[in-house]
């Protein structure tokens, strides 16, 4: 118990929110609430019973017929046959109204292998769904931890701002007294004043920033409310990113295997076209009944609702000889398919060469952004001093100090928001190259 009074006191102090959500949790509650996962799950789950169809349909149907006719003479409810005939066709009933029913069975013997590659590529569509499921996180992942540092960025700024406030608000009564000590004149106070009643109206804006970015976050990450957020420790380094070795491992990322799933897909489809070159086979039995009420006769004078079993089974097959060249343009269509799909991965290709400069790029201009501002920074707060130091002894105006005073704050808003473009510079790398988890170490509240 004193144990935990001891950690609220810390917290307290130090004002650090003591139920703050971490990064890597929020990434965890996006993978399980947010919809473009469940959509993309559900997409895999569409292409598996695509799959499973597929695999189904190889083995035919069973089907329950029925039906009803009607003849303007009556017809027997059994085919005769010269055996029937012989031995008293007579006795096989008639009618005029005829009802059938019975089961049907249809099964594919043979289509030119067009079932066998249908499975395959319905196969292929499956583990494409699965990697495009992967591809689908770590977006998530890159998008929650960008708007997080956006958000961490707009509060670091924002503290920045509300102590650049307090500073101008202990500057504005040190210049009322003087001015009542006729040290200084009015005009000073009123310049004074200006520059705090800004100050205070661009630190709301910050805070309705914040704001925005946290339901933005919210609502990417599939939750209500994102709360307090842990602070993410950024380290500035160099980056040192050898491009070449990348790429030459680039067959390995999920992105260029989708593409190459898409190529090999396509070449199935290729096959699965040509197959309508060749015959199709099929078997087809029916068992049934024939139903009808029986037309008297002189032969057979008896009445009444009368049935007879009816079976068989047979082989058809088809080949297609002739359809003006309908089928060549179905096999034409399926290799341009081919070959946008090979079109595709060399673009995909080109486009992560791409992303990968680019990224590495920034991530420079990050790095040398922060550094110039780090120096900056320095620079401002040292004019600053002495900026204050020459307006106390009369040297300068108060345009000066004040002009010296935002050039620091502004130089500190800089390197605040290089600082954390370099890390977000670092989260997009590390999506490019699908690595999953975030290189990085956040200061976790105690709870």
């Amino acid at each position: 118990m004193s144990e935990m009074i001891k950690r609220l006191c810390i917290a307290a102090v130090l004002n650090v929110p003591l139920f703050a959500v971490s990064l890597d949790g929020l990434i965890a509650q996006a993978m399980e609430n947010a919809t473009v996962i469940k959509k993309s799950k559900a997409q895999v789950e569409k292409s598996r019973m695509k799959r499973q169809a597929s695999k189904a349909d190889r083995f035919g149907s069973i089907d329950l017929v029925g039906g009803f006719t009607h003849y303007n003479w009556a017809r027997t409810l059994a085919p005769l046959t010269p055996a029937t005939i012989a031995t008293g066709a007579q006795d096989v009933p008639t009618t005029t109204d005829m009802y059938t029913m019975g089961v049907r069975y249809q099964v594919p013997l043979f289509t030119g292998f067009a079932q066998t590659r249908q499975v395959e590529m319905d196969r292929l569509a499956e583990t494409m769904a699965d990697s495009r499921l992967l591809l689908t996180k770590e977006q998530l992942a890159y998008n929650v931890a960008s708007l997080y540092l956006s958000v961490l960025a707009l509060e670091e700024m924002k503290d920045a701002q509300q102590k650049y406030v307090t500073a101008l608000t202990h500057l504005e009564r040190v210049i009322a007294k003087e001015v009542q000590l006729g040290k200084k004149a009015r005009i000073d106070l009123l310049k004074a004043q200006k520059e705090r009643y800004g100050a205070q109206a661009y630190a709301e804006v910050i805070r309705g920033n914040i704001e925005i970015t946290k339901a933005s976050l919210a609502s990417l990450a599939g939750v209500d409310d994102v709360g307090a957020l842990q602070k993410v420790r950024v380290s500035i380094r160099k980056p040192h990113i050898a491009l070449g070795e990348i790429m030459a491992k680039a067959e390995n990322l999920t992105r260029i295997k989708v593409a190459e799933y898409g190529v090999r897909r396509a070449e199935k489809g290729v096959r699965k076209s040509e197959s309508s070159l060749l015959p199709q086979v099929s078997l087809e039995g029916y068992y049934g009944y024939n139903y009808g009420d029986n037309e008297p006769t002189a032969v057979n004078p008896s009445t009444g609702w009368a049935s007879e079993k009816n079976w068989q089974i047979g082989v058809n097959a088809k080949w297609t000889v002739l359809d003006f060249g309908k089928r060549d343009a179905t096999i034409q269509q399926a290799k341009i398919a081919h070959m946008e799909a090979a079109f595709d991965k060399e673009q995909t290709l080109r486009d992560l060469k791409k992303s990968l400069i680019e990224a590495r790029e920034k991530m420079r201009q990050e790095y040398a952004n922060y550094q110039s501002d780090l120096k900056q920074y320095a620079l401002a707060q040292a004019s600053e001093k002495i900026e204050r130091v020459r307006y106390q002894n009369g040297v300068s105006t108060i345009n000066d100090l004040l002009y010296a005073t935002s050039q620091t704050q502004l130089s500190r808003a800089k390197m605040i928001q290089s600082k954390y473009n370099y890390q977000k510079g670092k989260y997009y790398m590390d999506y490019l190259l699908e690595q999953g988890s975030y290189k990085m170490t956040t200061k976790r509240g105690k709870q």
